[in-house]
């Protein structure tokens, strides 16, 4: 199945709530255009310098997402091209970006990453720290930052269940954080969840954007 086929497969597939992110990070920019060719606009870099680049090589109405972790001395090459940064995975990342954005005239729309997975080198908050992080940043706002939503990965194991068990915890809390701050952040409306091996699991958990590599790209060229 070539590039466009895979696309068009997805898009069939994914419900119209759902939003498709083409995870394109360590792919070249040619594979990326195949993609956009076949009507994809929404692509997941990981790597700040890789992504500056093929901001430059490619259309400029690609709609570009932070995915990967991202440190503070990287914000020049993400912030002023992206449209989304899924990875807040710090109370000291937040305040950086919104550091970097009063200062820049700019509005950086992002998403905060939990931790849901068996393994600990995942990244994100824990429950308790993302209510935290909340009460502390919905009394006082900080400046250039719009909070839409949450983020997060599940274990990468074969058992669905405690794949299902681990997305679930992610939209329970998406649901309470909603409930609980929904007045403060108005736009807090997406669950990025679920990749190309266990997105079907993410959206019957509730996903609305799914992050997918593989299945588009096939193995990483570099």
């Amino acid at each position: 199945m070539n590039i466009a086929e895979a696309i068009k497969e997805l898009k069939n597939e994914l419900p119209s709530t759902v939003k498709l992110v083409a995870v394109s990070k360590f792919h070249p920019s040619e594979l990326i255009k195949e993609a956009y060719d076949a009507g994809q606009r929404i692509f997941g870099e990981s790597r700040p310098q890789e992504l500056y680049r093929k901001v430059n090589e490619l259309p400029s109405d690609i709609e570009w997402h932070f995915i990967g972790h991202l440190q503070t001395n990287k914000l020049k090459f993400v912030l002023p091209y992206v449209s989304l940064v899924h990875s807040v995975d710090s109370k000291k990342l937040l305040y950086e970006i919104s550091k970097y954005a009063t200062a820049h005239g700019l509005t950086v729309r992002v998403l905060l990453e939990v931790h849901i997975a068996m393994e600990e080198t995942k990244q994100g908050f824990s429950a308790e720290e993302l209510f935290d992080l909340l009460d502390e940043i919905s009394a006082d706002k900080p400046s250039g930052i719009e909070l839409c939503g949450l983020m997060g990965m599940a274990s990468f194991v074969e058992e669905s269940a405690q794949i299902k068990k681990e997305f679930g915890t992610l939209a329970m809390l998406f649901s309470q954080v909603r409930e609980r701050y929904g007045a403060s952040w108005e736009n807090f409306n997406e669950l990025s969840m679920g990749m190309s091996h266990d997105y079907p699991l993410a959206i019957g958990c509730g996903s609305t954007m799914v992050r997918v590599g593989t299945k588009i790209f096939g193995a990483r060229a570099y």
